[in-house]
């Protein structure tokens, strides 16, 4: 199974209160994250983070990352400076590769992954995918790209309960098919 997330924020305590995260600690929402995520995921799952894991030191981001299950991919977002500096060590906690930017092809559809949503993306106007984060999104903000034809996920935790989301979820959002 191929999974999408972002905006996971372990450690951050101004995400609660941003986001409006029904969190009262940041050790309650980084405990929740890691038990939906770890439900959701089986370890030979792939799991694209796009983004804003964390903006702690790179050895208790290496920890949280090692607690999640799956084959993990990150792109980086605007707060993973940990994943910059010469102590993190992407292999140790299961991160496969990091990038900015990756285009995924699954069944004949394109999906462009970046932590940013983009206003045009490669394809765009032959069915392809966008799939962010960045944005905090709210579920109707899915549901409103749908409705004006755009193909725009927002795949962070805020959007999507708080777990990751199947790429077969996405598809069947937009087409009603998976």
């Amino acid at each position: 199974m191929i999974y999408f997330t972002s905006d996971l924020h372990f450690w951050h305590k101004n995400a609660i209160v941003y986001t409006n995260r029904p969190f009262e600690t940041v050790e309650e929402m980084n405990e929740k994250l890691i038990e939906y995520w770890n439900k959701t995921v089986h370890q030979n799952d792939e799991v694209y983070i796009l983004g804003d894991v964390t903006m702690v030191r790179p050895n208790r981001a290496m920890e949280i990352l090692s607690q999640l299950k799956g084959r993990k991919y990150l792109l980086m977002g605007n707060h993973d400076y940990f994943a910059r500096e010469k102590q993190f060590d992407h292999s140790a906690c299961g991160i496969e590769w990091v990038k900015m930017y990756h285009e995924l092809h699954w069944q004949g559809r394109t999906f462009v992954l970046c932590h940013y949503p983009f206003l045009s993306w490669n394809k765009d106007s032959h069915g392809s995918y966008n799939l962010h984060g960045h944005l905090h999104s709210s579920p109707e903000d899915n549901l409103r790209n749908k409705k004006n034809g755009r193909r725009q996920f927002d795949v962070g935790v805020d959007a999507n309960d708080f777990k990751p989301v199947t790429l077969e979820a996405i598809v069947s959002f937009f087409e009603g098919v998976a």
